[in-house]
């Protein structure tokens, strides 16, 4: 297939091999790295009940594999001085992902970006230190990017993280 050819997002990353299946153990220390991500390989080997070098080779392979994307705190927001949150609906060019997701990347409090299919085309989740921090991002920063056409912002009044069972 032609790179001009595969759907848009798929150059953006390695070409995609077969997952390969995972067991009850790769499934087990895939919840405890969920819950604390800076277990130790021993207490993960001690957990799953294999060696430390079966643990790190596995552990290894759901890197390589791209199974864990990578490893990283969860944060308190508004203990860390982002007290507004909101998600912010965009309607956008057609065809223009790419641009406006590489403009997304670039705004302070931005925490996660998604293409959707639906009422609207991205779903942004931002931070920010509070609502005039985040009237201007969606004001002065959003609707300057050209391919945006239109914005909604949903202020959270709460949240809470899903973690697995500990």
């Amino acid at each position: 297939m032609e790179p001009e050819q595969m759907a848009e997002g798929q150059q953006d990353r390695p070409p995609l091999t077969p997952p390969r299946p995972l067991d009850a153990i790769d499934q087990d220390i895939l919840r405890i790295l969920q819950a604390d991500g800076r277990a130790s390989i021993r207490s993960v080997a001690e957990r799953v009940h294999v060696s430390r070098a079966n643990a790190y080779a596995r552990i290894n392979r759901l890197v390589e594999d791209g199974v864990i994307r990578g490893f990283s705190a969860r944060v308190d927001h508004e203990r860390a001085g982002h007290g507004t949150s909101a998600y912010i609906t965009l309607k956008i060019v057609q065809n223009s992902w790419r641009t406006v997701r590489e403009q997304l990347r670039l705004l302070p409090g931005a925490s996660h970006i998604a293409l959707v299919g639906g009422d609207f085309d991205v779903l942004l989740l931002v931070h920010t230190p509070d609502n005039r921090a985040l009237r201007e991002l969606v004001l002065t920063r959003l609707q300057a990017i050209p391919e945006v056409l239109s914005t909604r912002t949903l202020l959270v009044f709460e949240e809470e993280d899903l973690e697995p069972d500990s």
